[in-house]
């Protein structure tokens, strides 16, 4: 890392000078090993900043007859197991995926071994391609569509897929007990304004060959899009709960409106607070119910995530956020019954920054789908500041994929939103229940109340808080009167005295 980028970090980011030292240090070490001739991190910088200084290209097209494939024919193209790579020996194997479909460009992929790189040469003998009658028509250099990781998660000898890097800047992962659900994303740009977004894509990976015993893979990507360019390094360590460690560092070709650090993008069709399609059986379709934050000063913030019926975008200020993520709360089969997709294993996904992030805003993207094909949420960091023309911007932070929630144990979750109507024509009824935490101890005749705080697109008309005999827990239902036509931001805790029992409830009305 150069001094001005540090010090550019401390000054935009606030970045605490431990924080920043032992940064430093790191990147320091880091361009000590590789000086000796080991291929690492700062090889892909410098291919970073050198592609960043000429014009952007946009990756070539595979072939017509592969992406117009169906879905069903794409699903027949098979990659042959038996030649993963590292099959003979080790914890990690490789198993690429081939262009076509969805996937319309192929990218690059190399094996670091020792001091030395090399090109992984595409052949259509490393698949099988089912009925498909297009053997014969591959090019022998199309190139893959990304690669599955491949580690023992359950049995020695038994090797599951535990992450993807598939599709622009795309990749997702599971821990142990889980299926694959929502994605992690290098970065996105401009998400959600009238402009348009545009996805930044991983045009080559650099693959570090793990030793035999090895519990954590590492790998590299360098990332382009027509504004900026980038260099990633990936640690992965599979388990009870997946860990990936991600360090970035990114080169502006020209100025952007929104770069959204961190983006999570998951599927929300129809959940409890609404009632379901009439023409679907299944009571929830989600891969992910809520929107998790937990800011700088301590505070747990947790948004019900929705399927609007127009475009919803919401903003939540931080000041050196300590984490957010896209949870999948509902663990209960009961509540989705689809055997085939078993939405209640998806994973969430928590993001933990290293170091200081400094301010800026978590920003959530709802869009409008008409089925579950679609993933419509996004959520990302925005930081309140970019570097100035001609320098690079760091980044580091940690994503765990599991099944755990990050909350803090002493503190109240919310389990279920539900909205109706109200007592009168123009008022809408809100349910919410909190479980877990202090709150599963109190009594009945605890002195609980609750604190609601609305917008000023509406008024509160009636409230009540009281034990949920059922669950255990709390459950407060208030009533509003929403203004026609607008949103009504609305946020609320449970409180006994001074002592606030619970994460804070948030929710934008659509009225």
């Amino acid at each position: 890392m150069k001094k001005r980028s540090t010090e550019w970090l401390a000054a935009v980011l606030g970045a605490r000078p431990l924080a920043g030292l032992a940064a430093l240090l790191f990147c320091l070490l880091s361009a000590s090993t590789e000086a000796r001739g080991a291929f690492g991190f700062n090889s892909v910088v410098d291919r970073a900043k050198k592609l960043a200084a000429e014009s952007f290209r946009a990756p070539p097209s595979v072939p017509d007859f592969l992406t117009s494939l169906s879905y069903d024919e794409y699903r027949g193209i098979r990659f042959d197991v038996k030649q993963s790579l590292w099959r003979e020996r080790g914890n990690f194997q490789v198993q690429f995926i081939h262009p076509g479909l969805y996937y319309n460009y192929a990218v690059g992929i190399n094996i670091v071994e020792g001091n030395e790189a090399r090109k992984v040469d595409f052949s259509p003998s490393l698949f099988a391609y089912g009925r498909n009658k297009i053997v014969n028509k591959i090019p022998a250099d199309l190139g893959f569509a990304g690669f599955r990781i491949a580690f023992p998660l359950y049995r020695k000898n038994e090797f599951n897929h535990v992450i993807v890097f598939a599709g622009a800047s795309y990749f997702r992962a599971v821990s142990k007990g889980e299926v694959f659900g929502l994605s992690a994303r290098g970065l996105a740009i401009d998400t959600g304004l009238p402009s348009g977004e545009e996805f930044p894509f991983f045009k080559e990976f650099w693959l570090e060959r793990p030793a035999p015993s090895a519990r954590e893979m590492k790998l590299h990507a360098l990332l382009d899009s027509p504004s900026l360019t980038g260099a990633y390094s990936f640690t992965i360590q599979p388990g009870e709960r997946t860990i990936v460690h991600v360090r970035a560092r990114l080169f502006f070709r020209k100025p952007v409106k929104e770069l959204g650090i961190a983006p999570l993008t998951s599927m929300f069709f129809f959940g409890e607070e609404k009632p379901r399609p009439p023409r679907d059986w299944r009571p929830e379709v989600h891969d992910s119910d809520g929107l998790l934050m937990h800011s700088g000063t301590g505070e747990w913030l947790w948004r019900p995530l929705g399927n609007p019926e127009k475009l919803r975008i919401s903003y939540f200020e931080f000041d050196n956020p300590r984490g957010f993520g896209l949870l999948q709360r509902d663990r209960n089969f009961r509540n989705y019954e689809d055997l085939e997709t078993r939405h209640e294993l998806r994973p969430n996904a928590w993001i933990v920054p290293s170091g200081a992030w400094g301010r800026g805003t978590v920003k959530l993207v709802e869009i409008p789908s008409p089925n579950e094909t679609n993933d419509n949420m996004v959520a990302y960091w925005l930081p309140r500041g970019l570097p100035p023309e001609g320098q690079p911007l760091d980044l580091a932070y940690r994503i765990y994929f599991d099944s755990s929630d990050p909350t803090d144990s002493a503190v109240g979750r919310v389990t279920a939103t539900r909205i109706g109507g109200g007592d009168k024509e123009d008022w809408k009824r809100i349910v919410v229940d909190f479980e877990g935490g202090k709150i599963k101890t109190l009594p009945d005749s605890a002195p609980v109340k609750a604190v609601i705080a609305l917008g000023q697109n509406g008024q509160l008309v009636q409230q009540n808080v009281a034990r949920n005999a059922v669950t255990g827990g709390w459950r407060l239902a208030f009533q509003v009167k929403p203004e026609k036509g607008k949103l009504l931001e609305m946020r609320a805790y449970i409180q006994s005295g001074k002592d606030i029992l619970t994460e804070t409830w948030s929710y934008q009305l659509e009225s």
